[in-house]
């Protein structure tokens, strides 16, 4: 359904490209970014176990260059403000959600996602790159270690695998700043515990969280952070979805359109990638699944279906928060 090199993200990732070339001197930063010891009284050296070994950070870095999806506002959500960034969902400007607004002092310079530019990077001059959720190649691994000690994902978080505890627990541990990342772990379960214990009657309802972009439909499956942001409510996922082969990416099933009975559920979540929700909430194959019909799916849109995406510490408090009472109209329609 979404393969690792889609059109569509290509595509995207594309127009951050101009960006990724005017990262010379005009736009490099004058003064130094926060550094990691600044954030928290990181203690230095730090080591972070990575699928490409075991990685030393030697002193709190002071220009850090976040690539992965979610890195840079995970380093943010740290206190750490990256020199360099890539624009995953394409927000333009800082390159961050709403929800990191004024974090940054002063903004980044846009990286490309899928194909940096090595020579981008080379010259921001960083002393820390953060790769921790991407694809996990060892040649974009090879050659980004050459520029600056290099954080990859961890064992099993290829392909975009990595998790959100992952995510915040590796870099946390990169900038010196482990009991930050407890902190910040702990109001995200906090949030998670509050809306759960408040919703008792959501406790084992199905629930599809499901996707179209113009490669097709999809749906997520067990074991990635769509499926477990709503199972953390206390939705479990559908049998149906459960039961169907994974596609080549491993954190999704294909859907085909004739076959969209299959996401029938007490609750069905969809979000478009890089389509207006309107190719979701108006296609009459769609409008024909009974809980789509009985008012049971929430399609979500702008800035609430790039948080629940993302899966940053930061985003996922605003996709908590904005969700929760959506689903509450949706379940009590």
């Amino acid at each position: 359904m979404i393969p690792r090199r889609s059109l569509l993200t290509v595509l995207v990732a594309g127009s951050t490209l101009a960006l990724a070339a005017c990262s010379d001197s005009e736009n490099a930063p004058d003064a130094e970014r926060t550094a990691a010891g600044d954030a928290g009284g990181g203690t230095f050296p730090a080591t972070v176990e990575t699928a490409f070994g075991a990685i030393t950070v030697d002193q709190a870095p002071q220009r850090v260059v976040a690539l992965g999806w979610g890195d840079a506002e995970t380093a943010l959500a740290l206190g750490v403000e990256p020199v360099g960034a890539s624009d995953w969902l394409a927000f333009g400007g800082e390159g961050v959600g709403p929800w990191a607004e004024g974090l940054y002092s002063e903004a980044p310079t846009i990286i490309e996602t899928l194909e940096p530019s090595y020579e981008a990077i080379a010259a921001l001059k960083p002393d820390l790159i953060l790769d921790v959720k991407s694809s996990g190649e060892q040649d974009r691994y090879d050659r980004l270690s050459q520029i600056a000690p290099t954080i990859g994902v961890p064992e099993g978080g290829e392909n975009y695998l990595t998790t959100p505890e992952q995510q915040l627990t590796m870099i946390a541990q990169a900038l010196g700043v482990p009991d930050a990342a407890q902190a910040l772990q702990e109001e995200v379960d906090s949030l998670f515990r509050e809306a759960a214990s408040a919703h008792e009657d959501w406790a084992g309802k199905t629930v599809t969280a499901a996707t179209r972009s113009s490669e097709g439909w999809g749906a997520y499956i067990d074991g990635t952070e769509r499926v477990e942001f709503l199972e953390r409510l206390g939705f479990v996922l559908s049998p149906k979805i459960a039961e169907l082969p994974a596609s080549a990416t491993g954190f999704s099933v294909d859907i085909s359109a004739e076959q969209l009975d299959l996401y029938d559920a007490d609750l069905i979540v969809a979000f478009p990638i890089y389509l207006d929700a309107t190719e979701i909430s108006e296609d009459p194959q769609w409008q024909q699944i009974p809980a789509v019909a009985d008012g049971r799916a929430l399609v979500l849109g702008g800035d609430l279906s790039s948080a629940y995406s993302l899966g940053s510490v930061l985003s996922t408090k605003f996709a908590v928060e904005k969700m929760v009472p959506l689903l509450e109209e949706t379940l009590d329609a």
